[in-house]
């Protein structure tokens, strides 16, 4: 299954990560492509609304890895590989805790780390819209072989 969902507003973020989580219930992995500044962060943080955390979402680019609370006191990992030079600095935080732990991992940038991603995952590609200044939000579930 593959979708893509315009959103012309911020206000219609909320609805974009509900669509998103509800779509794919039995996927924890996701992974957010698209170019700098086109909103990933912004987007992650309504799905993590969504998913009621309480901790402050901030990009993890420095950091590379966040990890926040919900109210379930449940864990989500948000990654930015954005600054990762090479697999050996992945590989060093320990991202197989991460991927493989069962718990919501929110990946910016994974186009660093393709080859590590885990079999099963969901693709969300954001684009743009030049002439009305909207995204485009395609999404399908991904599966490797």
């Amino acid at each position: 299954m593959s979708e893509t969902i315009v959103c012309r507003k911020k206000s219609e973020l909320a609805k974009v990560a509900q669509t998103l989580i509800s779509t794919y219930p039995d996927h924890r992995i996701f992974a957010f492509y698209g170019l700098m500044g086109v909103g990933k962060t912004t987007l992650i943080k309504a799905i993590c609304t969504y998913l009621n955390v309480f901790d402050i979402v901030t990009s993890p680019t420095f950091s590379i890895v966040n990890e926040y609370h919900t109210t379930d006191e449940e864990i989500i990992y948000h990654l930015d590989f954005y600054r990762v030079k090479s697999l050996d600095e992945v590989m060093d935080i320990g991202y197989e805790e991460y991927f493989f732990n069962g718990s919501y991992c929110f990946i910016e940038w994974p186009e660093v780390i393709k080859q590590l991603l885990p079999n099963k995952y969901v693709y969300v590609l954001i684009n743009e819209n030049p002439s009305d200044n909207s995204r485009l939000v395609h999404h399908k579930a991904f599966r490797s072989l």
